[in-house]
């Protein structure tokens, strides 16, 4: 078993609300599409884990175990596609959503008069000083969308990830069986987003989302899927 590494730059010991936390990174093989995911965390968790510990998981490996996704192949970009992403914030460390075909998969599942909507109303909430209206009301969780990143591993550079099918049901599942109280993320390089808990982990959604903020996870190479969240 590879032993875990610790992921470069990343301070893996935090300290919120007066309470020290370790996160510590699990190192896997390159997870691929329709992998097993209990027989994953039983390789790789199983002997790692300690009592009191709070599993955390990456969205991404949750949906590519669940075999959703989409191949670049599979996307015609459209006229509102290519306006959108001209008003899309660029990030220096994250594509986001600045690639015309991931934007394009978002309207595929939105629809073109809600996301034209959301547009409207995105543009208002700007006036306003309201940030994330045009997500709100795109629905369909399609912020979640991951992948189409030149700078990934091989398979995320043509694929895009949708977001996992029930986060809380599969948290409680691994709870369930393995008692690992689980925590599945969005986590990136601009934000971090609680998609679901099990019912034994201890710390609140709020708390979870300052403790993993900075995602201590990676996005390229690190393949560290997992973190184990551990008081310290």
């Amino acid at each position: 078993m590879k032993k875990n590494l610790p992921n470069k730059g990343k301070n893996l010991t935090i300290k919120i609300a007066g309470q020290k936390y370790a996160r510590i990174p699990v190192k896997t093989h390159i997870i691929n599409f329709g992998d097993e995911l209990f027989s994953i965390i039983e390789k790789y968790i199983l002997r790692e884990f300690q009592k009191g510990d709070c599993l955390v998981i990456s969205e991404k490996i949750i949906s590519v175990c669940q075999n959703n996704f989409r191949h670049i192949s599979t996307v015609i970009v459209g006229w509102l596609a290519k306006l959108i992403v001209k008003g899309v914030k660029k990030y220096p460390n994250d594509i986001g959503f600045s690639r015309a075909e991931k934007m394009q998969v978002v309207v595929d599942i939105s629809g073109k008069l809600r996301i034209i909507l959301a547009i409207i109303l995105g543009a208002l909430g700007k006036i306003f000083g309201i940030k994330g209206v045009f997500w709100v009301v795109a629905g369909k969780r399609v912020s979640e969308i991951d992948g189409f990143n030149p700078d990934a591993m091989d398979m995320y550079k043509e694929h895009v990830i949708l977001p996992p099918e029930n986060p809380v049901k599969t948290c409680q599942e691994i709870e369930d069986k393995f008692n690992f109280p689980t925590v599945i993320i969005d986590g990136n390089n601009i934000n971090t987003k609680i998609l679901g808990f099990s019912r034994g982990v201890f710390l609140s959604k709020k708390d979870l989302r300052l403790v993993l903020l900075d995602n201590p996870m990676g996005q390229n190479d690190e393949m560290t899927p997992f973190v184990l969240l551990r008081r310290i």
